[in-house]
């Protein structure tokens, strides 16, 4: 098992681009057991095939991930027209997917399932209730099954983050707290945002990126330790808060993502 202090680190499976067979393969290669479970493919077509694979493995799930297909992350505009439960043409299929991740993240014992919700500020009040109220909606459903729904940060400052869920006030709602996209989508110093969520930080990733010089435009993902994020810092910070989770890596660019996430663990123990 591979630790930095009490914290286990795992990897976020779908930073592999591989298949599950493949996946098991490059953990077992890197001495990994934890692991961040993407749990779209256990909802789609052989999905049952994909579960018989992960629940062969000795594997410690951190959390399940589940994503939506119609999300486009090409440009920061295109992300916020169509990320997470926001776009009303797809809430109803959106809401199917989600209520059976939470079945199948019941099913394999797992406390947490991540998502990108989508952009949770606005200045339009009606926005904001319909997003609250699909968020209230999906959280009691994970609810019943005794799970708790974490929300990815970055897609909103950590102030707006921390309103958001203070003003919900749900039990079964958390953060997944990711300093990268704090980076790359513009929102904000990531060891500040780690003090201003705090308490609701449940689940973690390791991930780094540098910010952009063009205002309006993606910052760019870097191997961990190359970026803007600071490890010792970030570190310190999750200490700080008193953070007793995983530590999941996650790489989502590169030509070598197995290196870079071997360099990661590197780096971090």
């Amino acid at each position: 098992m591979v630790t930095v202090g009490n914290w286990p680190v795992g990897v976020c499976t779908w930073s592999l681009q591989l298949e599950i067979e493949e996946v098991v393969q490059a953990l077992d290669d890197l001495g990994v057991r934890h692991v961040h479970l993407a749990v779209g493919p256990a909802v789609e077509t052989g999905g049952d095939e994909y579960l018989d694979v992960v629940r062969q493995q000795d594997w410690i799930i951190t959390s399940t991930m589940i994503d939506f297909p119609q999300e486009d992350y090409s440009t920061l505009e295109s992300i916020k027209r169509t990320g997470g439960i926001v776009p009303d043409q797809h809430w109803k299929s959106n809401r199917q997917r989600f209520f059976d991740a939470v079945d199948v993240t019941a099913g394999l014992d797992v406390e947490y399932l991540s998502m990108h919700a989508g952009f949770l500020e606005s200045t339009e009040p009606a926005y904001a209730k319909k997003v609250k109220e699909r968020i209230q909606e999906l959280a009691d459903a994970a609810a019943d099954q005794g799970i708790t729904l974490l929300l990815e940060t970055g897609q909103e400052t950590a102030e707006e983050m921390r309103e958001f869920l203070d003003d919900l006030d749900h039990p079964a709602l958390g953060v997944n707290f990711d300093p990268a996209n704090m980076i790359l989508y513009g929102k904000g110093n990531p060891i500040d945002a780690v003090h201003t969520v705090g308490s609701c930080i449940q689940h973690v990733h390791i991930k780094d990126a540098a910010y952009t010089v063009k205002p309006g435009t993606w910052g760019t993902e870097v191997p961990w330790g190359y970026g803007e994020v600071n490890s010792d810092s970030f570190l310190t910070a999750l200490e700080e808060i008193g953070y007793d989770g995983a530590l999941a890596i996650e790489r989502e660019a590169g030509d070598d993502r197995l290196g870079d996430i071997r360099e990661a663990i590197k780096s971090l123990t």
